[in-house]
C-alpha cells in the first residue's frame, strides 16, 4: 500500500505539478491584469472628478516659472492655443508624451512641449484645437480618447498666446505616428515622475537679455521647462490632490 502511495506522488510531482505551476502563474497574470485595468478605470473616473472641481490655479502653474516671469493675465493675449495631456496605460503605470520640435524657424521651435498648437477658424473650441493639433504632429485617433477636462489657462507672453492644456485618457497605448516635419522625437514618460522631487531642478538662463534662474523638470534626460513645465506643475498637484500613485 505505501508503495503504491508512493508511487501516486511521484505521478503527481512529475505529470500534474507542472501543469499546476503554469495554471496557477496564468490565473495569478490574469488577476493582476483584471486589477490593473480596474485601476485604470478608477484613476480616469478619480481625474475626472478632480478636474470638474476648482483647479489649483496659476500660483501652481508660477511654481515652475522661471524667476522673472511676471503673472500676465489672459485678457492681453491676441492668440488662443490648446495643447493636449495625453495619459494611457503602459504597463501598469499611466505614461504620457511630450515631443521635442523639429528646429524649425519660430517662438516655439526645438524646444519640448506637449503636442498641439494654435486655433484654427474651424475649431468650435480648444478641445477640438488640442486633438487635431495632436492627430496632426504625433497621429493620434481622437475618436479613442476619453477626454477628462482641461487645466487653467496660460498666457505665454513670448507668443502672446492663450494656452488650454486639455486632458485626455487613452484606455491601450497609442500608436505614435510623428511628423517628421515637426517632431524630432517623441519622450514617453510616466507620470509618476512629475511627483518625484528628484526630477525638479533649476538652472540658470538668458531670458530676454536677463539671466534669470529656471526650474525644470528633468525628464529621461531632457530638460522639461517654460510653458510646458508650468501646465505640468499643476497637472501635478491635480495628481496629488487624487493620492495618485503607481501600482
Amino acid at each position: 500500500m505505501k508503495v503504491k502511495q508512493v508511487f501516486a506522488k511521484q505521478y503527481v510531482l512529475q505529470n500534474l505539478w507542472p501543469t499546476y505551476i503554469i495554471m496557477n502563474n496564468y490565473l495569478y497574470s490574469l488577476m493582476k491584469k483584471i486589477g490593473t485595468i480596474r485601476s485604470m478605470n478608477d484613476f480616469s473616473r478619480l481625474l475626472r472628478e478632480e478636474l470638474q472641481k476648482e483647479l489649483p490655479g496659476i500660483d501652481y502653474q508660477y511654481k515652475m516659472a522661471p524667476v522673472l516671469r511676471l503673472k500676465i493675465q489672459r485678457g492681453q493675449a491676441q492668440k488662443n492655443a490648446a495643447v493636449l495631456i495625453l495619459l494611457y496605460p503602459s504597463g501598469n503605470r499611466i505614461h504620457t508624451v511630450l515631443m521635442q520640435r523639429t528646429d524649425y524657424p519660430g517662438t516655439h521651435g526645438g524646444q519640448i512641449s506637449l503636442p498641439g498648437g494654435k486655433k484654427e477658424e474651424g475649431d468650435p473650441d480648444c478641445i477640438s484645437t488640442a486633438l487635431r493639433e495632436s492627430q496632426e504632429e504625433i497621429g493620434i485617433i481622437p475618436e479613442k480618447i476619453e477626454l477628462l477636462g482641461k487645466l487653467t489657462d496660460l498666457f505665454i507672453p513670448v507668443s502672446n498666446m492663450l494656452v488650454c492644456p486639455v486632458v485626455g485618457f487613452c484606455h491601450e497605448k497609442p500608436f505614435f505616428k510623428p511628423d517628421p516635419q515637426e517632431v524630432e522625437f517623441l519622450i514617453e514618460t510616466p507620470i509618476d515622475h512629475f511627483l518625484d522631487p528628484e526630477m525638479k531642478k533649476n538652472k540658470a538662463r538668458i531670458i530676454l537679455f536677463n539671466k534669470a534662474l529656471v526650474p525644470y523638470y528633468h525628464i529621461t534626460g531632457h530638460t522639461v521647462w517654460g510653458a510646458t513645465a508650468m501646465i505640468i506643475s499643476e497637472f501635478e498637484e491635480v495628481l496629488r490632490r487624487i493620492d495618485y500613485h503607481p501600482e
